[in-house]
């Protein structure tokens, strides 16, 4: 079982800059997928981010150019730099993590984003 608890979210203007964590623990599968998703209020949950344990990634196209996807392997932990943040960012992100495909996706809690205009 995977536990995911992220941190760094909050309420920031547009323009401004935050920085996401996402701490894993338990039995993390060797070569994996982490990924940062987000769902703003009445809106269908949506993949921002993701990168592999050998460090490719990919990026919606609504934030390509502003957020960068990183992670530290030796910490277990993905991290979502944004910048350049616009009110339409604002939602709900959520760390994700897809090791043992036979287990499927583990989910964080989620950290609230509010980008204020």
């Amino acid at each position: 079982q995977v536990q995911l608890v992220e941190s760094g979210g909050g309420l920031v203007q547009a323009g401004g800059s935050l920085r996401l964590s996402c701490a894993a623990s338990g039995s993390i599968f060797s070569i994996n997928v982490m990924a940062w998703h987000r769902r703003a209020p009445g809106k269908q949950r949506e993949l921002v981010a993701a990168i592999s344990s050998s460090g490719s990634s990919n990026y919606a196209e609504s934030v390509k150019d502003r957020f960068t996807i990183s992670r530290d392997n030796a910490k277990s932990t993905v991290y979502l730099q944004m910048n350049s943040l616009k009110p339409e960012d604002t939602a709900v992100y959520s760390c994700a993590l897809l090791g043992d495909p036979s287990e499927g996706w583990s989910w964080g809690q989620g950290t609230q984003v509010t980008v204020s205009s």
